[in-house]
């Protein structure tokens, strides 16, 4: 079976979009996530996305990670919202989809999609470093400097230690800048590797930047290793999070289709 697909990237994060409005690709979407994401004998992404129809909100976003499974993906569905925009399933402005956690909003901006994210209860503290779910799980490690820090052999002692190999978690260095200012790499379960960007993991670092120097109500910049990205949210007193808004590009990089 012949398969369009779209390339999409958000700060270096890269998917591969099919649009399945028709249905016409109703199983084994596992097994094709395995396959179009391979970078040697696929067509290479941080994750498979389809693009479909649903009576709960405008539009669908189903994604999955390049070894099949499922999660929300920040990236993801600001690139997803900006196909669905380019392809005309909604005209612009604000929008809601249906991700696999649930429902979310975006709005369209000149230069940005920006994603509401859902509400965190709780970031906490292990020792000296952070553990949120923002959609997927982060854990978050501060570093006075992260340039020469082996990301992949950082991210695999975490991900794959006692406490978190059964289910895996993802793995984040930040760095300090300036003031609301952060520099972040991340490993990425699912993908096995550093991407050039995470949505929800930068989301996680701006939450434990908030918790790490009392901050109340304010927005974040980060700089990915791909790209820069923005997390505006509010601070309950609690330490719980609402309103947390993921802001950052998303474009079409280029489209073809694949035999499946």
């Amino acid at each position: 079976m012949i398969v369009n697909f779209h390339k999409y990237q958000g700060a270096g994060n890269d998917f591969v979009i099919i649009d399945n409005r028709t249905n016409s690709i109703t199983d084994k979407k596992e097994v094709l996530a395995i396959k179009l994401c391979d970078r040697k004998f696929g067509v290479g992404s941080d994750g498979l996305i389809f693009i479909e129809n649903t009576d709960e909100a405008n539009f669908l976003v189903d994604f999955l990670n390049p070894d099949g499974s499922r999660s929300f993906c920040g990236n993801g569905s600001r690139c997803g919202v900006q196909f669905a925009l380019d392809n005309d399933v909604f005209s612009g402005g604000k929008t809601s989809f249906l991700a696999n956690d649930g429902i979310h909003f975006a709005e369209v901006k000149k230069s940005s999609i920006n994603v509401e994210m859902k509400n965190v209860d709780k970031v906490k503290k292990i020792n000296l470093d952070y553990f949120a779910e923002t959609g997927s799980p982060h854990y978050v490690s501060y570093f006075d400097s992260i340039q020469e820090l082996d990301m992949i052999e950082f991210g695999q002692e975490i991900r794959y230690s006692p406490q978190y190999s059964e289910n895996g978690t993802n793995v984040n260095a930040v760095e300090i800048l300036g003031h609301n200012h952060i520099k972040v790499r991340t490993y990425e379960r699912g993908v096995e590797n550093e991407t050039l960007a995470c949505g929800t993991g930068v989301t996680a670092c701006a939450l434990s930047y908030a918790i790490l120097n009392n901050i109340d109500n304010d927005t974040i910049d980060i700089d990915a290793v791909g790209g820069k990205l923005k997390v505006s949210f509010v601070k309950e007193k609690d330490d719980s999070f609402s309103n947390i808004w993921l802001e950052g590009p998303a474009s079409f990089v280029f489209k073809g289709e694949v035999n499946v």
